[in-house]
């Protein structure tokens, strides 16, 4: 099949090529649904795929499961994250060892998140940057695994000030990691075509980094709220002529999808022209989502080509798509990738069906219509947070002090958290970016439960009929209703939860006006639902009526979803605490957070009443 160097090396002079990023998925479900959607884009006919790996190892077993599955089943020349800080030398072995077991050949090398103290470095751990790893994979192994490295168009980010980016300033770790055996770079995700561009002609013009393969990566847009996190959270620019735009439309997704697919393929276009057709390839950082991707693709003139590659092409060799017999909402299609000539009829139906959300049933598949992070559908291959690195406080060191401080008591964390719904802080552990304009409706009772001690991280008030345009509770396209059930997830002591609030909800609890999942750091779950179902049981906590279309749940909590985030949401206590030296009062009182509270779920079924929820935990 041929290392990633090989593959790009044997294009013709003006052919191009895709390859996606995936994640491994944070359910079992969610891992099944992925395997079908793998299957389906292989009608995109990607040059390779890379697959994610968790801050410290932390996702290894799931990310070697899911590039296995990728090189061995489906034929697909993969590509294995690896970040080497804080890692373990044992578990960098196993993960070399194991790849080239599988016959994966292609390593993407980075450093990834330092740790926070040097009381938290894990023993026996020999790499501090990316070059290291690189050094270590080429004196273990040789040529045996090709290695590309990470790539900074708007320079890279390690600190508190963010002034400091500039790739002309790291440009000799690129030069350090390339000599010692750095094979070809995929560069962070970018909205300003012009600084890639700069970024493309500095790298031209070193002689060592001039032939290297330089690879954009890309990011569909697939709503507003994620397209602004993620790029605030890789320190990406969005020139202000696309912000506005994108600002100007508002709420409305469906309008955000389709300007984000016009950004990308200007983009796209943007760069093969100006760089005279350097650039051989875009790198899509998909989030497991496959709609966005195959809009792309269709939409843009210069990588639809691309699926007419043709048979002869050793570039393009891949096993067969086998369609396997998963539920999934979008049937697979089969694609005979090695008897490819010109695109054929039912590739282009493939392809559109692919980007339109319909599978060969004609099913709506709304998953990629309003993916909402760890609020969508537990059985998503893309359910989580977007990233797929594991959990992280996502901001440094210094912004966390900045933000954060030394809290010493519950009062301080008290704080903190009223901080942030007061808009004097702008992120916690657990959420990134400002409070959604809804929480202003229902201020005063979150206030009031965090005054308690029960520290919130989600909520949303109840409405009834709203319409989808509102400026602070719309969403999706015009001319819909939405609707919500009051709904709030708090860190609540155990004792409490137990001894008091539990009990005074017991009618509620009983009668399911009120159900709940509850949590603690052991993972034990407890709910109030059936136990003969309420692993499989859903709520739809939003929910959308809109012209020709079924309704559409985009916000469900259920087992499945809450089991994957009360373990992230706890591992985050233990992220923060490890900003602290060891036995002083700050650590001692996240852990003791981490090992007494609950994280708490509570839902009030009766969306007609805005008050009911609230005035039950509150005991008004």
């Amino acid at each position: 099949m041929g290392t990633v160097k090989q593959k790009i090396a044997a294009l013709k002079n003006d052919e191009k090529f895709i390859s996606f990023e995936f994640f491994p998925p944070k359910t079992e479900a969610g891992f099944r649904n992925l395997y079908a959607r793998l299957q389906r884009m292989l009608a995109l006919n990607p040059l390779f795929v890379t697959v994610t790996w968790g801050a410290g190892g932390s996702t290894s077993e799931k990310s070697l499961d899911l590039a296995a599955t990728c090189q061995k089943e489906l034929g697909l020349t993969t590509i294995l994250h690896l970040t080497c800080t804080n890692t373990n030398k044992e578990i960098i072995d196993k993960a070399l060892a194991r790849a080239k077991e599988n016959g994966i050949s292609n390593i993407l090398a980075l450093r990834g998140d330092p740790p926070r103290a040097e009381e938290y470095w894990t023993p026996n751990c020999d790499f501090n940057y990316a070059v290291d790893l690189v050094r270590y994979i080429k004196e273990q192994y040789g040529d045996y695994f090709c290695v590309g490295v990470a790539g900074y168009p708007e320079g890279h980010v390690d600190g508190l000030d963010n002034t400091l980016q500039d790739p002309q300033k790291d440009l000799p770790y690129l030069l350090e990691k390339v000599e010692a055996g750095a094979d070809f770079i995929i560069t962070q995700l970018f909205y300003d075509v012009d600084k890639f561009i700069s970024y493309e002609n500095l790298l031209r013009s070193v002689p060592q980094l001039k032939e290297i393969a330089l690879i954009p990566g890309l990011m569909p847009v697939t709503t507003f709220k994620v397209f602004t996190r993620a790029t605030r959270l890789s320190h990406a620019t969005i020139p202000s002529d696309i912000l506005t735009k994108f600002e100007r439309i508002g709420a409305d997704d469906d309008q955000v999808k389709e300007l984000g697919v016009q950004v990308l393929t200007n983009i796209i276009s943007t760069i093969n022209q100006r760089t005279e057709g350097r650039i051989k390839g875009y790198h899509f950082y998909t989030l497991n989502l496959e709609k966005a991707v195959a809009s792309v693709v269709e939409h843009s003139s210069v990588l639809l080509p691309i699926l007419n590659a043709t048979a002869s092409n050793p570039a393009r060799d891949n096993d067969d798509a086998i369609a396997s017999d998963s539920d999934d909402d979008l049937p697979v299609v089969k694609i005979q990738q090695k008897s490819r000539g010109q695109m054929k009829d039912t590739e282009k139906q493939a392809l559109r069906e692919i980007s339109v959300g319909k599978g060969i049933l004609n099913k709506d598949a709304i998953w990629d219509d309003f993916p909402n992070g760890r609020f969508g559908d537990s059985n998503s291959p893309a359910y989580g947070e977007i990233d797929g690195y594991g959990p992280n406080l996502k901001i440094s060191t210094e912004e966390a002090y900045a933000t954060w401080g030394y809290p010493k008591t519950t009062k301080d964390l008290i704080s903190i958290f009223i901080g942030y719904l007061t808009g004097k802080i702008n992120v916690l552990p657990w959420v990134s970016g400002e409070l959604s304009a809804e929480t202003g409706v229902i201020q005063e009772e979150l206030f009031e439960l965090n005054e308690k001690g029960w520290f919130s991280l989600a909520s949303q008030p109840a409405i009834d009929g709203c319409p989808s345009k509102d400026k602070i509770f719309g969403w999706g396209p015009n001319n819909g209703l939405i609707y919500q059930k009051a709904f709030v997830e708090l860190f609540i002591p155990k004792e409490t939860w137990d001894n008091e609030l539990k009990l005074r909800l017991k009618e509620q609890l009983d009668d399911r006006t009120i159900t709940y999942f509850a949590g603690d750091s052991k993972g034990n779950i407890t709910s109030n639902l059936p136990l003969n179902n309420y692993k499989a049981a859903k709520n739809a906590v939003t929910w959308g009526v809109f012209p020709l279309k079924e309704i559409v749940q985009s916000t469900i909590i259920d087992n499945n979803s809450f089991e994957a985030w009360n373990e992230e949401a706890f591992l985050l206590w233990l992220e923060w605490s490890r900003l602290y030296k060891l036995k002083t009062d700050s650590y001692e009182l996240l852990n003791d957070v981490y090992n007494n509270y609950y994280l708490v779920s509570l839902i009030h079924h009766d969306f007609k009443d805005e008050r009911a929820l609230w005035t039950t935990l509150l005991g008004e």
